[in-house]
């Protein structure tokens, strides 16, 4: 089994969203010892934002593709073969602004590849990463899953849920750790309910 561990915060050793992808790694290893796993630090060597010279191999005719558009492809193509040979990929998502680190939205632009993750039919979408297992490390400094107007604000695992759906992952599991910045007390009750929820994430 391929492990994917995949992290996007900015924050380094202050990040909780790598404490707890790192604690999904280690637990689920605990009952799989012969998973391999390889890491990408989204943070540290992230990919350049999804442009005209990224998409034009693969999206516009023309008579021959430039040094750049190579590079750009070649990279698109390596990130892109990595996730699909991954059974299992652990996503640290923090929560930036609303929605998920640039980073992270980077390399997600480079997963989106017609015939390789997805294809249209007829009858519409198809995705084509099956059989795999998404567990996304979400943290947040307030507290959104609570209400109706905390749920609309948020479009950090709500995009993540669609975008791997997109792609053909039906199981997507979502480790939350929220309200971390509203003191000690909820703090320390968020990576609590976070650990419950990364036990039965990985079993």
């Amino acid at each position: 089994m391929k492990l994917l561990h995949v992290d996007s915060s900015i924050l380094g050793a202050y990040s909780v969203s790598r404490q707890l992808t790192a604690e999904i790694v280690a637990e689920w290893r605990k009952s799989r010892p012969d998973t391999t796993v390889e890491y990408l630090d989204l943070a540290l060597n992230a990919p350049g934002h999804f442009g005209a010279d990224a998409i034009a191999i693969k999206g516009v005719a023309q008579p021959e593709p430039t040094d750049v558009q190579r590079a750009e492809n070649a990279l698109s193509e390596q990130l892109v073969s990595q996730f699909l040979a991954a059974d299992v990929i652990v996503i640290g998502a923090p929560f930036y602004n609303f929605s998920i680190p640039t980073q992270l939205k980077a390399w997600i632009d480079r997963l989106a590849q017609p015939g390789r993750t997805f294809t249209y039919k007829e009858s519409g979408p198809v995705g084509l990463a099956t059989g795999k297992t998404v567990i996304v490390g979400s943290t947040r400094g307030g507290a959104y899953s609570t209400s109706e107007g905390g749920q609309a604000m948020e479009h950090q695992e709500s995009y993540l849920k669609v975008v791997f759906g997109f792609f053909g992952v039906t199981d997507v599991r979502i480790v939350r750790a929220e309200g971390l910045a509203m003191g000690d007390a909820p703090k320390a009750a968020a990576l609590s309910a976070a650990r419950a929820e990364l036990e039965l994430a990985t079993v």
